[in-house]
């Protein structure tokens, strides 16, 4: 059997946490065949908490879970790791603003950035799940100089997930049969899921996922706006943010960075950007991406029209002004 891998796991005692950690030391994520080192890293005042999940993970007797480590040290957690989800962040409250919100983020992931490059593995991935989450990845990388910043990810799958699944309700088929729905830009309400590249499985063949709605109307405002808008409706609903969705999207990030995308399936994932599909560059930007031996590679070529220009313009001028004012947040 291979070597254990060193995993760590951000806000553990959280609610994301909570269903990701049996998703991850169960197998889900690196394999069957791969033996795991839990590092668990949260706030001085969680470790109770944190201590009762440990617990749990004992309790639960997993075969491929050698040790867990649980830390309010970012030292002792980014020690060695190999991957890392960067789930824990300041969560935004009534009344905060952005600029506040991202205040009190700079310096959570410029102490996680930091540690990153000092201790961790220097071909360490990276994911970072907390919002604003595509601009925690770049300042995170920032801070981390020695790691290649195309190891650096924000989470686009969950808008991944969500698009997939309000398809196949529309459609009336199983979710397992849509694949290659793309959201660019950021993981914020201005993010563009876009079906125009999408296909369903059904009747034995494989046929575009606009030509099967054949509705450009829902496709460019009901998708739209329910994609945009479901983790509010979440909150809404249950009181809480996305956990258990937000776990499975960050288990699935993962898996397909570790094992590879199958053939002919696109991801979406928040990347460094170099400018494809006249993205600004230099932002963490959600892309549609391949993977293949643990790199991550954006799909060329694809058509865009007048509509979709629009939307991925205006997802890119808010992660510039993120961008800008994380920035002041450093300088100051």
């Amino acid at each position: 059997m291979a070597e254990p891998l060193r995993v760590v796991v951000t806000g553990a005692a959280g609610q994301i946490a909570y269903s990701l950690l049996y998703m991850i030391a169960k197998g889900d994520v690196f394999g069957q065949d791969q033996p795991l080192i839990l590092h668990l890293l949260d706030i001085p005042v969680m470790m109770g908490v944190l201590e009762g999940v440990v617990m749990e993970l004992a309790d639960c007797a997993l075969p491929l879970l050698r040790d867990v480590v649980p830390t309010d040290d970012p030292i002792v957690a980014f020690t060695d790791v190999s991957a890392a989800f960067l789930v824990g962040a300041m969560p935004r409250k009534q009344g905060m603003e952005r600029k506040d919100l991202l205040a009190a983020n700079v310096k959570i992931f410029k102490v996680q950035g930091e540690a990153l490059d000092k201790f961790a593995k220097k071909d360490v991935k990276v994911l970072v799940v907390g919002n604003p989450a595509n601009t925690n990845a770049l300042i995170c990388s920032k801070y981390a100089p020695s790691i290649p910043k195309e190891n650096f990810t924000a989470m686009t799958r969950l808008d991944q997930n969500r698009a997939q699944a309000q398809i196949a309700a529309k459609l009336k088929v199983p979710v397992g049969t849509v694949s290659n729905t793309i959201i660019w830009g950021n993981h914020s309400s201005t993010q563009y899921p876009d079906a125009t590249h999408a296909v369903v499985e059904r009747n034995g063949g494989v046929q575009k996922v606009v030509e099967a709605i054949n509705d450009e109307t829902w496709l460019h405002e009901t998708f739209l706006t329910t994609v945009q808008k479901r983790g509010a409706a979440v909150i809404s609903a249950r009181k809480m943010s996305s956990a258990m969705s937000a776990a499975k999207a960050a288990a699935d990030h993962m898996r397909d960075w570790f094992l590879g995308t199958k053939p002919g399936k696109i991801i979406s994932m928040g990347v460094i950007s170099d400018g494809a599909y006249n993205a600004p560059k230099d932002v963490i930007f959600s892309f549609p991406v391949i993977i293949e031996n643990r790199k991550w590679k954006i799909v060329e070529g694809l058509q865009i029209d007048d509509f979709s220009r629009a939307m991925l313009d205006a997802t890119g001028k808010e992660l510039c002004e993120e961008r800008e004012e994380a920035l002041q947040i450093i300088q100051a």
